[in-house]
């Protein structure tokens, strides 16, 4: 795995970003609802979030990102939460969540590192690619925010 893609999660704003979507998003066996947004770096290189309109109980809309920027700032990372934990609903990222990524042509710029799914027991990346990763416990990672 490329460094860059490991120490995005060990950056502060990213950390409090995605730990506050999971406690938004109010997790447990019902009512959740899906959190999300974008990482985006400034021209100057400073990291910065852009929450999402709150999603329904198993789906979330992407605001419009053309060319993989929000206005002057380029796209490094998006992220969303599965705050469901009952047994109809899926921890990992779907087949869906893949297809998203990787079909998403305003998702392709050379900064962009793909998107987070927070989940009860694991922060997962889907890769630009659709690949699925494995990033660490959510308990680890969201602790250090």
């Amino acid at each position: 795995m490329p460094e860059q893609r490991a120490t995005l999660l060990n950056e502060p704003v990213v950390r409090v970003a995605l730990k506050q979507a999971w406690q938004d998003s109010c997790p447990g066996l019902s009512g959740g609802h899906e959190e999300g947004g974008f990482t985006l770096r400034d021209p100057e290189g400073k990291l910065s979030i852009l929450r999402w309109p709150k999603g329904g109980q198993n789906a979330i809309v992407l605001p419009l990102h053309p060319n993989c920027k929000i206005g002057e700032k380029g796209i490094v990372a998006t992220f969303h939460t599965h705050p469901n934990t009952g047994g109809g609903f899926l921890q990992e990222p779907s087949e869906t969540d893949r297809r998203a990524v990787k079909d998403d042509l305003d998702l392709k710029g050379a900064g962009y590192e793909g998107e987070f799914v927070v989940s009860q027991q694991t922060v997962y990346l889907v890769t630009p690619t659709g690949q699925v990763r494995e990033m660490g416990t959510t308990t680890k990672i969201l602790s250090e925010a």
